[in-house]
């Protein structure tokens, strides 16, 4: 891996980690154009950017980690446990589906999903969650299947646990709000868990890339999460769900 791999990736991965267009597809492809194989030394890099954009998750919302908001990471942990049961149980299952076309065709069906929940978005702002304070037990166990789907490739975290949020009731920054959150232990979990099973493979690695890569991934995660919020008090997520599909249709061409 050089230098630029490293601060491609580490975008990539920073941009599109938190906004509903599955970043895990879009490294896939990105590292298919750059003939980057799955080795020990990528391995460790992805451990490193997916801490980054844990960090970056921190930073932007520091405030809700606090003992004063145990009430909100009650409900964000019980959103996590039925990925994590359901990946712990499953992953040698969910590695298999890793491949372009479930990709593709995952990225068509969320588009296709999500101009489907716009169109019948509840436009009643008295009916909605406009907070994630307010978020029930209810609406987080309902987020939190929803983001079972997201160990399909190509299906996006932040796009089930986004979808399963609008279709609950939260409006639309609320939303990505509580899916942002939501990365924290999900995330967690899965870094630590390659960090304990790859932390050998460190030693092989560029240290100045995985440097470069953290820092890159970092601040534009942080940034995204910014950009992405104030987009949202404007738009809708008509435009993510077009691109998917056109991404979708994309690859499906390209690569058969």
């Amino acid at each position: 891996m050089t230098l630029f791999d490293s601060i491609f990736l580490g975008t990539i991965e920073g941009f599109t980690e938190f906004l509903p267009i599955s970043s895990t597809g879009h490294l896939i492809v990105a590292s298919h154009f750059l003939g980057i194989n799955q080795t020990s030394v990528t391995k460790a890099y992805e451990v490193i950017i997916q801490f980054a954009a844990i960090l970056a998750v921190v930073l932007s919302y520091k405030e809700k980690f606090t003992l004063q908001k145990i009430d909100l990471w009650t409900k964000v942990i019980i959103a996590f446990i039925p990925i994590g049961v359901v990946g712990f149980i499953f992953s040698h299952q969910i590695k298999e589906l890793f491949s372009i076309t479930v990709v593709a065709v995952m990225f068509i069906i969320g588009g296709i999903v999500f101009l489907i929940v716009e169109k019948f978005f509840i436009k009643d702002q008295t009916q909605i969650t406009t907070t994630v304070e307010e978020v029930t037990l209810k609406q987080s166990l309902v987020i939190g299947f929803a983001q079972i789907f997201a160990l399909i490739p190509g299906t996006s975290r932040a796009g089930s646990t986004i979808i399963g949020a609008l279709l609950v009731g939260l409006d639309r920054k609320t939303s990505a709000e509580f899916s942002f959150l939501l990365a924290f232990p999900v995330m967690s979990a899965v870094t630590a868990y390659d960090l304990l099973k790859h932390y050998h493979e460190f030693s092989d690695a560029n240290i100045i890339n995985l440097v470069v890569g953290f820092v890159v991934a970092f601040i534009v995660a942080y940034a995204t999460i910014k950009l992405f919020l104030k987009f949202l008090d404007k738009f809708t997520f008509v435009s993510f769900g077009i691109y998917r599909i056109l991404f979708g249709i994309i690859l499906l061409v390209v690569f058969n």
